[in-house]
């Protein structure tokens, strides 16, 4: 039911925290990797060992999902490495600013709006025409795309923008056989975490909340992921689903 062999995969943001996850899962069950890095140099490095260990093809292509230019390159990349061909794309890449609504700016609003929402319309513009036999689209998002977190404006903001994109590229691309979804994660403790001043505060209200007992973990989310690749998940389509323990249910 899960076996992912003969596909390619696409994770953007895939050298660390969720997005190594997913890349990996999709690899111990048959797919092929491009991980998409922007910094993090090493870490996508290790996770190409992984990949690689596990008998699977990993491209790492460093790339600015903001930027269409590079993102084109990306794909001119996959193209040469795997062929026209493309089965799954997962858009996990994300950044922002932590700031109160009062300090933000022009620049911030934008720059959150470019890489969170945005780029998942030029990624499925470049990756839809290599999808011949269908395929899935997953976008990450958060629980900060229906509640007010501190700080977090533009980022919840642009999570919001990207939870209606795909439904309504959902409705577009469904015809092409192609699934679209969003997974929202609760309160995970990554590297973007560590960027909250107030981080072990929010881990501890969150472990706390949740009626399963323990925060969400990248594997936790990379199970979902695996999942909506799947025959499984054939007829589930422009929705969010929602790892979380049961967070946001508490209100």
């Amino acid at each position: 039911m899960f076996a992912l062999d003969g596909k390619v995969a696409l994770v953007t943001g895939g050298s660390r925290g969720i997005g190594r996850a997913i890349a990996i899962r999709l690899a111990e069950h048959g797919a092929d990797l491009v991980i998409n890095y922007v910094r993090h140099r090493r870490d996508a490095e290790e996770t190409s060992g992984v990949v690689d260990r596990l008998g699977r093809r990993c491209l790492l292509v460093k790339a600015n999902v903001a930027n269409e230019a590079d993102v084109r390159e990306m794909f001119d990349q996959l193209a040469q490495t795997f062929g026209r061909h493309l089965d799954i794309l997962v858009s996990n890449a994300a950044s922002g600013v932590l700031k109160p609504v009062l300090e933000l700016t022009e620049r911030h609003w934008n720059w959150a709006m470019e890489i969170n929402a945005r780029a998942l319309l030029t990624l499925v513009q470049q990756g839809v025409p290599l999808m011949q036999r269908g395929g899935r689209v997953i976008a990450v998002s958060s629980l900060g795309a229906v509640r007010a977190i501190e700080n977090y404006t533009t980022v919840g903001a642009s999570k919001a923008a990207l939870e209606s994109l795909v439904r309504h590229l959902a409705v577009e691309l469904g015809r092409l056989g192609i699934n679209v979804n969003t997974i929202s994660a609760g309160a995970v403790d990554t590297d973007a975490l560590k960027h909250f001043p107030n981080r072990e505060e929010i881990l501890a209200a969150a472990r706390e909340r949740t009626p399963l007992g323990r925060l969400t973990t990248p594997a936790d989310v990379a199970d979902v992921a695996l999942f909506l690749c799947s025959r499984l998940s054939s007829m589930i389509q422009g929705q969010v689903i929602t790892v979380d323990g049961g967070y946001a249910i508490r209100g």
